[in-house]
């Protein structure tokens, strides 16, 4: 008896500290501006994510409403008319690094990240490089991807489509520190 209670206490114990990274003020921007016209552009600088080290396996949460644009008017037009922010309040990606291997990145090192990328409750496959950097004891990740509107069901009206990119260029940058 004692030895199958010291074997699922090993056990739990492992997968307690199963080395983690994390972050929660990850920096995720979008652009779809066109020339010619106003920057349709925002930040958020608080996006949550973690990554297991052992797998590769990562996820993120963002709320909507966390980004921030530089004229109010459209950050009011983003969330009530393109996002419907208060049915759908965040985005979430689950996916993989593949190959993951943090005793590889000595100074830095780019995997190819896969995952589901959900907005609106759509689901949709993301498939980017994505570069590692190692600053003390942090992991920084940076990557770049591209979306449109209609992967995600968004409708953009005739009278503001020629302002706004066909492709929505999505920039990651998570400093993650790891979670003790």
């Amino acid at each position: 008896m004692k030895k199958s209670l010291l074997l699922v206490f090993l056990f739990l114990t492992t997968a307690t500290f199963a080395q983690k990274y994390y972050t929660k003020t990850g920096l995720t921007e979008f652009k779809a501006s066109v020339e010619a016209f106003e920057p349709v552009e925002a930040k958020n600088n608080s996006t949550s994510a973690v990554l297991k080290v052992e797998t590769g396996d990562i996820a993120a949460l963002l709320f909507m409403k966390a980004f921030n644009f530089r004229v109010a008017l459209m950050q009011e037009h983003f969330n009530e008319n393109y996002m419907d922010s208060n049915k759908f309040p965040k985005a979430t990606f689950k996916g993989k690094i593949e190959g993951f291997n943090l005793s590889e990145i000595s100074d830095s090192k780019e995997y190819t990240l896969k995952g589901i990328l959900t907005v609106r409750g759509v689901k949709k496959e993301v498939t980017t490089l994505a570069k590692f950097t190692k600053q003390g004891d942090k992991l920084r990740l940076q990557a770049s991807f591209g979306v449109k509107p209609e992967d995600f069901e968004i409708k953009i009206p005739k009278i503001v489509s020629k302002k706004i990119a066909g492709t929505i260029n999505i920039s990651l940058d998570y400093e993650f520190i790891e979670k003790k």
